[in-house]
């Protein structure tokens, strides 16, 4: 029987396909552009602690996390270009305060809003492109989205010093109104409106509010505990309370902002501990090694930009390869394999952390930190959801979203908390212990999933 041709690309999926994959790369560039912005907005504000700076990372970290699920199926209910629209442009604008934010607290409002902008526009573009494309013809368009997002990541670090060093880091969120504008024009003519076929029930917007809460109090409770224990444990308790509530009331609602239920199966539970471990890790990793860089080996935000680099521009290439391995030999290979890489490219930082600033010193480490990233990384989302129905791959990737965002805030609120003030003599040698712990963690994760966990095939 011979196979069916596969149908021609129109011209409006690739121009849906551009726009939607132009508004993904502002809001991955975003985050990392961030990190190594940060010692740059700490310098501007310098009678505010490292602590309630964390909050500009955090309050969108959290915002984004909780919310993605519910925007969601509300883009799938009231309209995708009607959802993607409202978002890019409350992301525009919301850039637009973080640029001109004349303190700390406006900032940290801006981000919280640049949050929501992004929750909306980030599930309803990647609806929008896969309504756009045949359905056979998806696969290269899920691969470009994707990409794009990945190639933000890489080059973020660069363009971020660059624009930190040679301008401001209030630039680092104004360059989002040209584009962003522009991309609102062109979507408002040139998208089509889309809804699912079955509405179905509004999602859970309360229980997305317990979990903003339970993620806030938690990550207050770590990043405090050195300035005030009694307030941190106070803050600890209230989160694990509000965590508790969130899990009760996800469990029986009809349709919850997460799908605690999916954690009954054991290699989702599993594979999104791992996330959860692996996010703290890379968060910390990334966020810890623009301070060693700046504050013990004292180089500019350029040059810190520029030594991180080659670890991000080397995820691509190895998450590519990564993937067409986990088509054959399953998930568990590249989770043993990357998380004793990472673990020793954590080894080699923790040996290295008191010597000389150079180059070469640094760059086997950051080699070995991008390939473990592209091996694991990319691959978590797909071991989660291997083993799920069809019908459930949404909310299970929803699930994963929301486990690596609250990974992000607490791989922040830890090294704020190892730091301390952030200072040259600050103990970066236990960020990279938990670095080398983490990588193995994440390694004995991957012997315990099923051995031949694949990427999932829908219906």
């Amino acid at each position: 029987m011979r196979s069916q041709p596969l149908r021609a690309i129109p011209t409006s999926a690739w121009r849906t396909l551009a726009i939607a994959a132009t508004a993904v790369f502002l809001v991955s560039l975003d985050g990392t552009v961030l990190f190594v912005a940060f010692p740059s907005i700490r310098r501007t504000f310098p009678g505010v602690s490292p602590e309630e700076l964390s909050w500009i990372l955090n309050a969108y970290t959290i915002g984004f996390g909780a919310l993605l699920v519910p925007a969601g199926r509300l883009a799938d209910r009231f309209g995708r270009r009607a959802f993607f629209t409202a978002g890019l442009g409350v992301f525009t604008a919301a850039s637009v305060l973080c640029g001109v934010a004349p303190g700390v607290g406006t900032l940290v409002a801006a981000r919280a809003l640049q949050s929501v902008g992004a929750a909306l526009l980030m599930p309803a573009s990647l609806a929008l492109v896969l309504r756009a494309f045949p359905e056979e013809r998806r696969g290269v368009a899920v691969g470009i989205w994707g990409a794009v997002g990945a190639l933000a990541a890489a080059i973020g670090p660069v363009l971020g010093s660059a624009v930190v060093q040679f301008a401001s880091w209030r630039w680092a969120f104004l360059l989002n109104l040209p584009l962003g504008a522009y991309t609102l024009a062109v979507s408002a003519r040139r998208l089509e409106e889309s809804r699912a076929n079955e509405a179905g029930s509004l999602p859970d917007v309360l229980g997305a509010a317990v979990l903003i809460a339970a993620f806030s109090s938690l990550a207050y409770g770590i990043i405090g505990w050195r300035a005030d224990p009694g307030r941190a444990t106070s803050a600890l308790a209230a989160g694990s309370v509000l965590l508790a509530l969130f899990v009760w009331r996800s469990l029986r609602v009809e349709t919850p902002a997460l799908d605690l239920r999916l954690f009954a199966r054991r290699s989702f539970a599993i594979a999104n501990a791992m996330t959860l471990l692996f996010s703290i890790a890379f968060s910390a990793m990334f966020f810890g090694n623009v301070f060693f860089l700046t504050e013990r080996w004292q180089l500019s935000i350029f040059e810190a930009g520029l030594w991180i680099s080659p670890g991000p521009l080397t995820v691509i290439p190895v998450a590519i390869a990564s993937g067409r391995l986990a088509d054959r030999a399953g998930y568990r290979p590249l989770f043993v394999a990357g998380g004793l890489v990472f673990s020793l490219g954590g080894i080699w930082l923790l040996l290295r952390a008191d010597a000389t600033a150079s180059f070469l010193v640094w760059l086997p480490g950051s080699l070995l930190m991008g390939i473990s990233i592209g091996m694991v990384l990319p691959s978590l989302s797909g071991a989660a959801v291997s083993q799920l129905d069809p019908a459930s791959l949404g909310a299970g990737s929803g699930v994963n979203q929301a486990v690596r965002q609250l990974g992000s805030v607490l791989g922040v609120a830890i090294v704020v908390l190892v730091l301390g003030g952030l200072a040259k003599s600050a103990r970066f040698e236990h960020v990279f212990a938990l670095l080398v712990v983490s990588g193995l963690l994440t390694a004995i994760g991957g012997l315990l999933l099923p051995p031949r966990s694949r990427a999932p095939h829908a219906a």
